[in-house]
C-alpha cells in the first residue's frame, strides 16, 4: 500500500486549518456589533442570497448580515491576503526582509493618485479611482527603484529610497487634500487614506477579489523562480531565469494589486512586513506553500484588526491602518534588530 507523502499530508492540514480559520473568523466577526447577530444568523442570510434556503431573517437584520457586515468582512479578508502576497515577493525579489508595499512607498503613490482623482478631479470622469492608484503606485515604485540603483542597489539603500518616496507621497496627499477640499472632503478622505473598511459593498469585494486571484495565481506559477531570487539575481540568472523580465512582470503584479486594495480601503500599512516573516516560520522559505500560507493568515489577520478597529471604541470607529500601525511598528523593529544580527 502506496503511503502519502510526509510533505503531502502537512500541505493538506494546513489548507484545511487555514480555511477553516478564515471561514469561522468571517462567520463570527460578522456577528460582532450593536445588532444582536448569531452565526446560525449568518448563515441564514448567506444560504437565502445563495439560493439555498428560505429566508429566516427581517428585512433590516438581513441588510445588517448581507449589504453591512459581510462585504466589509470579505474585503479584510482580501486586502489582508493581497498585502501580505505583496509583501512576500517584494521581500523575495529584493531580497530584503522589511520590503513591503508601505515601507516601500507604493501605498503612499497609490493614494497620491487615488486623491488626485477624487479630490482634484484628474481625468475629467473618464479616469477611474483605480486606474490612478495604479499610476501612482506604479510611479513610486519607478522612483524607489531609480532612486535605489543610482544609490548602488544595495538592500538597505532600496529601503531608504523606499521611506524617501512614501514621504514624498504623503507630502504630495496632504497638500493636495489641504489645498483643494472643503472641511467635510477632507476629514473623510484623511479616514480613508489611515485606511478604512466602512461603506465599502459587493462591487469592492468582487473587484479586489478578482485582481487578487489572477495575482496569487501569477506569482504561484513564478513559486520556483521567486525561491531562485532568494540566492540573489546572479544565482537566478545562473538557474536560467530572464531575471528583467521576470522583475518587471512581479513588480506590475504587486503595484497592481496594491492599487486595487488601496482604491478600496485606503493605505493599511505593516500587514505586508509582518505576516510574511509569521508565515516562514511555520512553514519556510519555499514559495509553492509560502504564498497561499501567506495569503491564508493575512487575510484571518485583517478580519481580525478591521472588527477590533470598529468595536474596541465603539460607536466611534479607529482606522484600520492606526490598528496594524500600532502592532506592525514593533514587529518592524524586531526585525530590524534581527537583521542587524544576521549582518
Amino acid at each position: 500500500m502506496r503511503k502519502a507523502a510526509p510533505g503531502g499530508i502537512r500541505s493538506a492540514l494546513l489548507w484545511t486549518t487555514g480555511l477553516a480559520a478564515l471561514a469561522l473568523s468571517v462567520a463570527v466577526a460578522v456577528t460582532i456589533g450593536p445588532a444582536d447577530i448569531s452565526v446560525p444568523d449568518v448563515w441564514s442570510a448567506v444560504a437565502s442570497h445563495l439560493g439555498w434556503g428560505e429566508a429566516t431573517l427581517t428585512p433590516i437584520r438581513d441588510g445588517i448580515v448581507w449589504n453591512l457586515r459581510m462585504p466589509r468582512t470579505l474585503l479584510a479578508a482580501v486586502c489582508g491576503a493581497g498585502l501580505a502576497v505583496c509583501g512576500t515577493v517584494l521581500q523575495s525579489l529584493l531580497r530584503n526582509p522589511l520590503a513591503d508595499p508601505f515601507v516601500l512607498g507604493v501605498s503612499s503613490g497609490a493614494s497620491t493618485g487615488a486623491v488626485a482623482i477624487v479630490v482634484l478631479g484628474v481625468g475629467g470622469g473618464v479616469v477611474s479611482v483605480s486606474a490612478g492608484a495604479f499610476v501612482g503606485a506604479v510611479t513610486s515604485f519607478a522612483l524607489v527603484l531609480f532612486l535605489s540603483h543610482t544609490l548602488g542597489g544595495s538592500a538597505d539603500r532600496v529601503v531608504l529610497s523606499g521611506v524617501a518616496a512614501m514621504q514624498l507621497f504623503s507630502a504630495l496627499t496632504s497638500f493636495v487634500i489641504l489645498t483643494s477640499g472643503d472641511a467635510e472632503t477632507t476629514r473623510s478622505v484623511l479616514f480613508w487614506l489611515l485606511g478604512s473598511l466602512s461603506g465599502v459593498g459587493w462591487t469592492d469585494v468582487w473587484l479586489c477579489a478578482a485582481v487578487l486571484f489572477v495575482a496569487l495565481a501569477i506569482c504561484l506559477t513564478q513559486a520556483r523562480t521567486l525561491d531562485a531570487f532568494v540566492f540573489g539575481q546572479d544565482a537566478a540568472a545562473t538557474l536560467g531565469v530572464h531575471v528583467a523580465r521576470t522583475r518587471l512582470l512581479l513588480l506590475s503584479i504587486t503595484a497592481l494589486l496594491t492599487a486595487a486594495l488601496v482604491s478600496s480601503a485606503g493605505a493599511i500599512g505593516f500587514v505586508g512586513l509582518v505576516l510574511p516573516h509569521a508565515a516562514r516560520a511555520f512553514v519556510g522559505a519555499g514559495h509553492a506553500r509560502l504564498l497561499p500560507v501567506t495569503a491564508l493568515a493575512g487575510a484571518v489577520f485583517l478580519v481580525w484588526v478591521d472588527t477590533l478597529a470598529r468595536t474596541v471604541l465603539d460607536p466611534q470607529e479607529v482606522p484600520v491602518g492606526v490598528v496594524t500601525s500600532l502592532i506592525g511598528v514593533p514587529a518592524f523593529v524586531l526585525v530590524l534588530y534581527r537583521t542587524r544580527k544576521t549582518t
